[in-house]
């Protein structure tokens, strides 16, 4: 396979990673108490999408090592796994927002500091990984493996940033959630 099939997912990719941040955002903003639909807040989400984040990391520094060590099937599998977990992650965050208020950082002095830089880093680079993940899966997808790798080569710090500093993220404000 070549190019085409790259360029035969680009408008969707492009789509697609514009469309999430954005759907995203909007739910953020939208409680499902306030269309009359009541519904216990899902209180119990953060501590399982955060574990499904770390479930990330792990699966793509897995992944990584499989790679090198020759094992195409195992990397395959564990990428495919790491997509799965993202997915899942980004369900229950949304379901989560739509039905609990938002969690204030309460944290005081230099860790407050800390705090929203690895939470704006971990947003703002959520929203960048997305494109990086689809057109790297594509690249492997059509076997276009030299382009692959050198995408991979950027997108797997990236998204084992975002997985990391999203398990981080929940342990800095899980002391804050009310339930």
């Amino acid at each position: 396979m070549s190019n085409t099939v790259e360029n035969k997912f680009k408008t969707p990719i492009i789509i697609v990673s514009i469309l999430i941040p954005i759907v995203v955002a909007i739910l953020f903003s939208i409680k499902l108490k306030d269309f009359g639909i009541n519904v216990e807040p899902l209180s119990f989400l953060p501590p399982i999408y955060a574990t499904i984040n770390g479930l990330t990391a792990i699966f793509l520094v897995l992944a990584v090592r499989a790679i090198k060590s020759g094992n195409r099937a195992l990397h395959e599998k564990l990428m495919t796994s790491a997509i799965a977990c993202s997915v899942i992650f980004l369900v229950m965050y949304v379901a989560y927002h739509l039905t609990s208020d938002s969690t204030k950082f309460g944290g005081e002095g230099a860790i407050r500091y800390i705090y929203f830089f690895i939470l704006i880093t971990h947003i703002a680079l959520s929203v960048i990984i997305i494109p990086l993940v689809l057109f790297t899966y594509v690249r492997a997808l059509s076997q276009q493996f030299d382009r692959h790798k050198k995408l991979a080569r950027i997108t797997f710090p990236l998204w084992l940033y975002v997985a990391v500093t999203g398990v981080i993220v929940y342990l800095m404000i899980s002391p804050y959630y009310v339930n």
